[in-house]
């Protein structure tokens, strides 16, 4: 711990005495020091949704070091470039009951017009939902570490042309590769897409939105022996089955023997497809900003056939735009959301018949047994857990242990007396395991968090953060837990055409 202080220190006293200068852009960085404790497994909102940076086991310490610089925003004259580059690292180091050191940032993205491209790892959240307060995107939530990617995209609704701007469009293809460590199935590859539309101009009182996202684990190789992968161990994984990936084609060669048996129990699809289908619609009321939105599943064929439609994420975001003007309580937004994935098309799957298609383990697969994970983490909503987080007295299943639960959830940010920001997250879950192996008993669980920060005036300027969490129940272990962190974020400018390094200044005057 002493070491990581240090380390914090150091990292100030230079930071602090430098300016680069090269192009046009301002550069963000971000240094926060901080520490956990708590009486069991870390508590669930202490660690869910955290991309994968905070330890199942606490008592530790932690340093967090960023650097990010974003395209070059607008000038006094208009100006903005059309092609332009920015890039980001992040680097945390864990110390205690578990030693780490993660790398979740370290990308290169440029931009030519509204599109981009970006390499390496990038924080991001998948869907139309609230991302402040949410208990998470169903297909794509910030739980995990993020996955190295190649990704095309529109990042942004941009408008389409002849439509003065009424309907604007954002979309995503990407080319990612899953962990080989400790995974029975390894060299897997991620397929990515998606697509959204917006009706209406941002300066209108109503806009809908629609869209999908599309994810396909496929490829990879294992030494596991199973009647669902074929005798060599290997999945299909050559370039030629790509287009079968992309489109989630049924039986792209019928002649190739090796993929009638590997993937029979799929219809011949090749891969695990998933994803989800969302709709939304936000709207002015005044000064506030009321968004609704739901999410519906997919991960077989339910949802086509229309047996899992009550499966899926609803939430109502309410926002105030208005200015705080020194009130004692100032409420910023408040998100209410239930998730619901008990259904899963009923519990009886019989491939003849569309109707009784059911059975669909959200997050499971009988090829990638490791399941819908990166590191161990659910890619996904952090409320479809896998068996290394939930209680050791309930029944066990390799990958995603509890896929059928209803999440009550309510999240709340407000300002108090004008400068203490209050956040806190509360959620009531019930849980019933899977299909396969079902919790009998229905665990119940509640996990809370409140999180408060302060500015304060140490190193030029920095917010000191406390969060207090709970879980109690019989779905996680019963735990309560802390973290105290000091972080500090600041800019440095780069000026056009030269490029100079100042002599260190010590920032603790």
């Amino acid at each position: 711990m002493r070491l990581v202080c240090l380390l914090f220190l150091g990292i100030i006293y230079i930071i602090s005495g430098v300016n680069i200068a090269y192009g046009q852009r301002a550069n963000q960085y971000q240094l926060e020091l901080g520490g956990f404790v708590a009486s069991d497994q870390t508590p669930f909102w202490l660690r869910a949704n955290q991309y994968g940076t905070v330890p199942l086991k606490s008592s530790l310490g932690r340093l967090s070091a960023g650097l990010k610089s974003d395209y070059q925003s607008t000038d006094s004259t208009g100006y903005r470039p059309r092609v332009d580059w920015g890039y980001g690292i992040n680097a945390v180091i864990n110390t205690g009951k578990t030693n780490q050191v993660l790398l979740p940032e370290a990308y290169v993205k440029g931009r030519w017009g509204a599109l981009e491209l970006y390499i390496g790892r990038r924080k991001e959240v998948i869907g139309l939902m609230d991302t402040l307060l949410t208990t998470g995107s169903y297909i794509w939530s910030g739980n995990a570490l993020p996955m190295p990617k190649i990704q095309l995209a529109v990042p942004q609704f941009t408008p389409i042309g002849l439509t003065k701007g009424v309907i604007s469009l954002m979309g995503t293809f990407a080319h990612g590769w899953f962990e080989n460590a400790d995974r029975l199935i390894k060299g897997v590859y991620l397929h990515q897409s998606s697509l959204y539309g917006r009706i209406g101009k941002p300066s209108w009182l109503l806009r809908l939105y629609g869209g999908f996202n599309h994810q396909v684990m496929w490829g990879g190789y294992t030494n596991y022996v199973s009647p669902n992968i074929g005798a060599d161990g290997r999945l299909p994984s050559s370039i030629k089955y790509f287009p079968a990936v992309v489109l989630g084609t049924r039986d792209p060669f019928p002649e190739d023997q090796n993929i009638q048996t590997i993937t029979r129990f799929e219809e011949n699809r090749i891969g695990n497809h998933l994803g989800s289908i969302d709709l939304a619609a936000d709207v002015n009321i005044g000064r506030w900003n009321l968004f609704a939105y739901r999410q519906f599943v997919y991960d077989d064929g339910s949802l086509f056939y229309g047996t899992n439609l009550e499966d899926g994420l609803n939430g109502l975001r309410l926002k105030n735009g208005n200015e705080p003007k020194g009130s004692p309580f100032f409420l910023r937004q408040i998100t209410v959301e239930y998730l619901f994935t008990g259904s899963q098309g009923g519990e009886v799957f019989v491939l003849e018949d569309p109707k009784l298609r059911g059975r669909d383990d959200y997050f499971n697969h009988s090829q990638y047994l490791d399941g819908w994970t990166y590191f161990g983490r659910t890619i996904g909503t952090p409320f479809l857990t896998p068996q290394q987080e939930v209680n050791s007295s309930l029944p066990p299943r390799f990958g995603i242990a509890n896929n059928r639960v209803s999440v009550f959830h309510i999240g709340l940010s407000a300002l108090v007396v004008g400068k203490v920001d209050i956040t806190t997250r509360l959620s009531f879950s019930k849980n019933a395991g899977t299909y396969v192996t079902p919790y009998l008993t229905l665990p119940r669980e509640f996990s809370g968090l409140l999180t408060a920060s302060i500015p304060v005036n140490l190193f030029g300027g920095t917010v000191l953060n406390g969060s207090l969490a709970v879980d109690s129940g019989e779905l996680l272990p019963n735990s309560v837990g802390g973290y105290v962190s000091l972080r500090k974020i600041g800019v440095f400018e780069r000026q056009r055409k030269s490029r100079s390094v100042l002599s260190p200044r010590w920032p603790f005057k």
